[in-house]
């Protein structure tokens, strides 16, 4: 009896379940859960530090992957009157949360993490989808296409 004989074998593919908006609604959703933890370490009064895996080299000429800090920018702000705002940003610029409003208003910043599981409720919805993709595009917009090679 030969080893794969006492396997059970298929014939499958994967699914590609997500679709352009989906992936939109991830990096944003991973964008605001930081900004989430960072508004919770803040109030708790210890500091925050998110890592990313990078690849390096050690001493003995080996690649290896290691853990190394990544900066998170806090997502709110104080205006000039004092009243704190959150913005929601996507490719470095604030969405428009509906026409005209780019911040929500804060009461305070022990209200930031329940605010901000409200945003992320409403992306998880699909309520914040076309501006999303009106980002996308915009930043799109900013690259040129490649020159293909002469061949």
């Amino acid at each position: 009896m030969t080893i794969l004989k006492t396997l059970t074998l298929a014939a499958a593919s994967p699914a590609r379940a997500t679709t352009p908006e989906q992936r939109l609604r991830v990096r944003l959703l991973d964008h605001l859960a930081d900004q989430r933890a960072l508004a919770a370490a803040e109030i708790a009064g210890t500091p925050f530090n998110p890592t990313r895996k990078v690849t390096r080299t050690d001493d003995a000429g080996n690649k290896v992957r290691v853990d190394a800090p990544r900066q998170v920018r806090k997502g709110w702000f104080t205006d000039a009157t004092g009243k704190l705002f959150f913005q929601v940003r996507y490719a470095g610029k604030p969405l428009d949360l509906a026409k005209g409003m780019n911040a929500v208003a804060v009461a305070d910043t022990g209200a930031l993490p329940e605010m901000i599981g409200t945003i992320i409720d409403a992306v998880n919805a699909g309520e914040l989808d076309p501006q999303l993709t009106a980002a996308s595009a915009e930043r799109k917009a900013n690259f040129k296409p490649r020159a293909k090679k002469a061949g």
